[in-house]
């Protein structure tokens, strides 16, 4: 494998840190959070900037509210809170006070997806990609491991408008390069190949490249991409792809509608119908349990790429 973990951290630490960075570099950083410091990791700026932090409490509406308002005085808000509630909760409030009047605020959301674990479906939230992607005027950026949260913390700073960042619970493989330059709305091509291309976002990047490695012992080439920003999408990196190797797997911790998939199907239809697999959440909640438990029960794991990557290659060959 041409990436190698230096650890396992997890990703809502990456977004501590570079919250921290950006605290000390940019004094129009403001950060809002609801009743969720240490889960979000924003202790280091709460304490370094009590007067440019603000705890709302168990009030996810009045916090995005809020980070509007504070937008119109030039000030940067970093807004946080879990995905469930960052998105679901306060669906309404993103969309007339930040997405439709186009205010630049970041939406931060930590504990997305079933990786989530123990707290359950009511907890586990799949569908907020799909809901924030829909948004006019949102950029949706989803990322693999701590060092590339961190660099998109910082990156989307300097990205004027809406801003959705998603990012996870668990401790998971460290492997992109910690002084990596993020750039909004282009891929990252992680491993070369010729017979199936990867696309994959969050936590299911490392699980690709393992899924590359397991094809490549089996005789079978596959590119491994990582789509890092959801919208905008990169069209010339997802048609360079496919145009070489002929067929495609998604891969995500997202509902199967609305999410990358969804996302990259609509490109292939529109301008190269290729065969497409997709491993995502098919329909269903989620349910308690490990996040590794979870991740093999519902197919998220490297296993499900691969075989995701034969049958679109069968089909490929049909």
């Amino acid at each position: 494998m041409k990436y190698t973990s230096t650890g396992n951290k997890d990703t809502r630490s990456g977004f501590g840190a570079g919250l921290y960075e950006l605290g000390k570099v940019n004094p129009n950083v403001v950060a809002l959070c609801a009743d969720l410091i240490g889960s979000l990791k924003m202790e280091d700026f709460s304490r370094e900037f009590p007067d440019r932090f603000f705890q709302t409490g168990i009030a996810e509406a009045n916090m995005i509210g809020l980070s509007a308002g504070l937008t119109i005085g030039g000030k940067i808000p970093f807004a946080g809170t879990f995905a469930v509630f960052a998105t679901g909760r306060v669906y309404d409030q993103i969309r007339q006070s930040v997405a439709y009047s186009n205010k630049n605020v970041k939406i931060c959301a930590s504990h997305a997806g079933i990786t989530l674990g123990e707290d359950g479906a009511t907890h586990q939230m799949l569908e907020d990609i799909g809901l924030m992607k829909m948004l006019p005027n949102m950029t949706v950026i989803n990322t693999c491991d701590y060092n590339q949260t961190k660099a998109a913390t910082i990156a989307i700073a300097n990205h004027v408008g809406p801003v959705y960042l998603r990012f996870g619970r668990p401790a998971v493989p460290n492997f992109t390069p910690a002084d990596q330059q993020f750039t909004i709305g282009k891929a990252v091509k992680l491993t070369e190949g010729t017979q199936v291309s990867v696309f994959a976002t969050g936590h299911l990047v490392w699980k690709a490249l393992e899924a590359a490695d397991m094809l490549e012992q089996q005789g079978i080439s596959a590119e491994v991409v990582n789509i890092h920003t959801i919208k905008p999408l990169d069209e010339e990196a997802i048609i360079r792809s496919i145009q070489k190797t002929g067929c495609a797997v998604t891969a995500e911790e997202h509902m199967m509608n609305g999410g990358l998939g969804d996302s990259i199907a609509q490109v292939v239809a529109r301008i190269h119908p290729v065969p497409l697999e997709m491993v995502a959440i098919n329909d269903t909640f989620g349910e308690s349990g490990t996040p590794e438990e979870l991740m093999v029960k519902y197919g998220l794991d490297a296993p499900s790429i691969v075989k995701a990557a034969k049958r679109a290659i069968a089909r490929k060959n049909n």
